[in-house]
Formats: C-alpha cells, structure tokens, sequence
C-alpha cells in the first residue's frame, strides 16, 4: 500500500533516478513493434497523400470545391506530419519539430495551414487559399529535408545554380 501512494504521489524513487518524466515512461512503455510502427507509417502518409492530391482535383468545383479543399488539404498535410509519430513516438516527434534546425518551417507550415483555412471559410478567396498551401507545402518540404543530411544544402546550391 505504501508503494501505491508513493506511485501515485510521484515519489516512485526507482524511476525518477534518471532523471526521465512520466511523460518519458509512459512513451517508452507504449512503444510499438517495428513492423506495426511501418505499417502505421505507411498508412498514415499514404492517407496524407490521398487526401491532398484529392484536395487539389475538388478544388475548383463551383460552389462547395473551396471549404472541401481546405478540409481535406489540411487533414492531408495533418496525416503525413503524424506519420512520422509513428516511427520516432509522438514525444520525440513534437522534440524534433520545435528543434532549432526545424522550428522556422514547422512555424511557417502550421501559420499557413490555419490561414489556408480562414482564406477558404472566412475570407473564401480561392487565390489566397492556394497561395497559402503553397507556402504550407514548401515549409513542409524544407521541413522534412531537415532530416537528411546536408539535403537543404544541396537544395540552395541547385537553386543558385539555376539562377
């Protein structure tokens, strides 16, 4: 009994000793097997995918094409952030996005996807909605080549080129 109240308490000695929170803990306890976190990968950014490209072809329908296509796009973009929660945990993943390398392009896509969202409900102004899910996909891209290795470089040296 006195174990229980020290757990409950916060008082567990012999986990707090390295330091790690339960927020840790309880992500290191959750964790999925490897084929299971493939598949969960997979399913979530292929999802991603369907959405935004299913997005892009309603967007121009008369009428409904414009909330539709926030929706949906916002829902893609939403699917294939979260599937890489699946290969690194959420805890890591939230780490990962507010790093320093990383945290301009995760600001930049997540001002752009609620913008996307106010230019397609509020202010329904096709032009600006597309505008933004630009912007929101470029951040996304930079976001992302923010994992290998010296990709950004070598995107900012082809760019220079071309110019």
């Amino acid at each position: 009994m006195d174990k229980l109240k020290q757990v409950l308490g916060g008082q567990d000695g012999g986990a707090s000793s390295d330091g790690s929170g339960i927020l840790e803990r309880a992500n290191q306890a959750s964790t999925l097997a490897w084929g299971t976190r493939m598949k969960g990968f997979l399913i979530c950014f292929i999802l991603g995918a369907v959405c935004s490209i299913l997005a892009t072809c309603l967007l121009w329908i008369p009428g409904f094409g414009l909330p539709v296509f926030a929706v949906l796009y916002t829902i893609g973009n939403l699917c294939a952030l979260a599937s890489t929660m699946f290969l690194i945990g959420p805890l890591r993943q939230l780490k990962n996005m507010c790093a320093k390398v990383r945290a301009l392009a995760t600001v930049i896509m997540l001002v752009c996807l609620v913008l996307t969202l106010c230019a397609a409900f509020w202010w329904k102004n096709n032009g600006l909605a597309l505008l933004f899910c630009v912007l929101q996909f470029l951040a996304f891209t930079w976001y992302g080549l923010s994992y290998i290795p010296f990709a950004r470089d070598a995107v900012i040296k082809m760019f220079s080129l071309c110019m």
